[in-house]
């Protein structure tokens, strides 16, 4: 199988380093996830995000003669982006009410629910 740049694929990490993680592409070509690309945050240990013989999505970014460039994150942020606004506005709604919903709870608390003086 060729890969293209663009690609989302399923591959298998068959090794890792402090710099990156290896990848078998489909077709048996080998490629590299950098540590850059396995994560939105700092990865120190990229032991802590996959593990050897874990099968993985990666997105192709480059490929240059023998060299595969491989992205983790750049997976995630696809799925993200498709998450429609209707979703996006639901969950921003339920987090405000719970918020809403705790605020009033403490503020409650701290004037001692006068309504139960009366």
């Amino acid at each position: 199988m060729s890969v293209k740049v663009g690609q989302t694929v399923e591959g298998v990490v068959t090794g890792i380093t402090n710099f990156g993680a290896f990848v078998e592409l489909p077709g048996g070509e080998t490629g590299l996830v950098h540590i850059s690309e396995v994560a939105d945050t700092y990865v120190k240990d990229i032991r802590k995000f996959v593990k050897e013989d874990e099968q993985v999505r990666v997105k192709i970014l480059s490929v240059d003669g023998d060299k595969i460039g491989l992205s983790l994150r750049r997976v995630k942020e696809n799925k993200e982006k498709l998450v429609s606004f209707e979703d996006k506005m639901a969950k921003f709604l339920k987090e405000s009410d719970e918020r809403q919903r705790d605020l009033r709870k403490n503020t409650e608390a701290k004037r001692g629910n006068r309504d139960s003086i009366k």
